[in-house]
């Protein structure tokens, strides 16, 4: 029986992942970099120390890692000031997990700030018992540790808590970490290796409700 949920938020929530994607080539051109194809997809649903190394294997060890990584998060947050779209079943989720008193976090590889932001947005910041962002982990995904630190905050063992991801990083996270994992794909079709890694994949928010009502998960 799962006892809590953790949710990531870029594709998965908020349909923020094509405004991450566009962002990559503005933040690189401001340091003479052309945007190599693959590179916004390899760098997905991973936090930034791993995304920075990325970068450099990319480009070598000549490329500018931080500034382009800063720039392109500055470039990719304004786009965020208004509220970006829901994930299709988003809503319906939310409330019949409430419903069900089953507590919630938000784990993301996002900002503290843009999280918060998007939440407030639409007034979902209520529904979650913690937070677990990109900037307060030191090990961020694929490393589980993000998603070990939201049960903990949650006071749940992992294996009694839901993962909901759209990335591979994330999916690789989740499994990791010992969690049931289920991938909603975004932009990313599951592979072979990510299918093994899940519990299910679900196309959309709706499905994943109807399985926890099903009680298939």
């Amino acid at each position: 029986m799962i006892q809590g949920v953790l949710f990531d938020m870029d594709g998965l929530m908020f349909d923020t992942e094509p405004l991450w994607g566009q962002s990559w080539e503005p933040a690189l051109a401001a340091h003479g970099l052309s945007y190599k194809p693959g590179l916004a997809e390899a760098c997905r649903g991973a936090g930034s120390s791993v995304n920075r190394q990325r970068l450099l294997d990319w480009y070598g060890p000549d490329c500018p890692a931080d500034a382009v990584i800063r720039d392109m998060h500055d470039i990719a947050e304004a786009k965020f000031a208004a509220p970006v779209p829901k994930k299709p079943g988003l809503d319906p989720l939310l409330a019949w997990l409430a419903g069900q008193r089953i507590p919630m976090a938000v784990v993301s590889s996002s900002r503290e700030a843009v999280v918060r932001r998007n939440l407030d947005n639409w007034a979902l910041g209520p529904y979650f018992s913690a937070l677990v962002a990109g900037d307060k982990v030191t090990r961020p995904k694929p490393d589980p540790q993000p998603f070990l630190l939201g049960a903990q905050m949650l006071g749940l063992e992992p294996g009694r808590c839901l993962v909901l991801e759209d990335s591979y990083n994330g999916v690789r996270a989740g499994a990791a970490g010992g969690f049931v994992t289920i991938m909603v794909p975004d932009l990313m079709p599951p592979t072979p290796e990510i299918r093994a890694l899940c519990t299910a994949v679900c196309p959309s928010l709706h499905q994943v409700l109807e399985l926890l009502r099903a009680g298939e998960v």
